[in-house]
């Protein structure tokens, strides 16, 4: 499969995950990588300064850069998805705020991802002053906040499943370093038109995240069309990284790569 100028990063929160956190960048970076992102990966906002630096010195020592970055969303393995909208889980989001930037500061991170967390009871005007608070901060590491759409499919409380509604929370928080997290693998799920979504609103992207429909593998493995989605990605100008956010046992993760 043909993926010409782009580049790829491996999300060590979905791959390689029956090793420990800490020797997931080494074997990302075994495997010809040389970025990799990563959901938050504490238990709470601020794990400690202890906790922080080990997670910073594997990543260095991997040679690896991070180049995307969740905020605390919350237990994402018991189906939580975010906090930014959540009136019971403000403070943890505004907690996690300062620590996760300079994180991601220090590692020379460019992208950090808000999830709007499940309703009912979330909260728009809360989602808006947090994204805000989010993004101001952000923007003292030159880096990006972005907004995620998920599939009502397995995230049925999660209120934003399209880019439209996206675009709609991203236009209000009106800060120019809050962009789109483009999860082709969720929006093609809700039936949207990725081809087109790409050919017409890519200069809205802040990242990009993929795996295959149906099923969430590796490119090939569905029936998404990834070599005209890589294509048009690259016609459109698309610079930023491609987080590869697909489940995959066994070998041949990123035999893909090599077609």
């Amino acid at each position: 499969m043909r993926t010409g100028a782009l580049r790829f990063d491996v999300n060590l929160s979905i791959l390689f995950t029956g090793l420990p956190l800490l020797e997931r960048p080494a074997a990302a970076a075994k495997c010809g990588f040389d970025a990799v992102e990563l959901w938050w990966p504490f238990d709470s906002p601020d794990p400690g300064g202890a906790a922080l630096a080990e997670l910073r010195q594997a990543v260095e020592d991997a040679g690896v850069r991070l180049v995307g970055l969740n905020f605390d969303a919350g237990d994402m393995a018991a189906g939580e998805r975010g906090l930014l909208a959540r009136p019971e889980g403000s403070a943890r989001f505004q907690a996690n705020i300062d620590v996760a930037v300079q994180l991601a500061g220090e590692l020379g991170c460019p992208v950090l991802n808000a999830l709007y967390g499940n309703g009912p009871g979330t909260d728009r005007e809360l989602a808006v002053a947090n994204l805000r608070r989010a993004a101001d901060a952000a923007r003292t590491i030159g880096a990006t906040v972005v907004v995620e759409a998920l599939n009502s499919h397995e995230n049925p409380l999660y209120p934003i499943t399209s880019a439209g509604a996206a675009f709609d929370l991203i236009d209000q928080v009106d800060r120019d370093n809050v962009a789109f997290l483009a999860d082709l693998y969720h929006l093609h799920r809700m039936g949207e038109n990725v081809l087109a979504l790409i050919d017409r609103h890519a200069g809205r992207f802040g990242h990009v995240q993929i795996a295959d429909d149906p099923g969430r593998g590796r490119p090939g493995s569905g029936g998404m069309p990834y070599e005209e989605i890589f294509a048009r990605l690259e016609a459109a100008g698309y610079r930023g990284h491609v987080g590869l956010e697909y489940r995959h046992e066994g070998p041949g993760a990123f035999d893909w790569r090599q077609g």
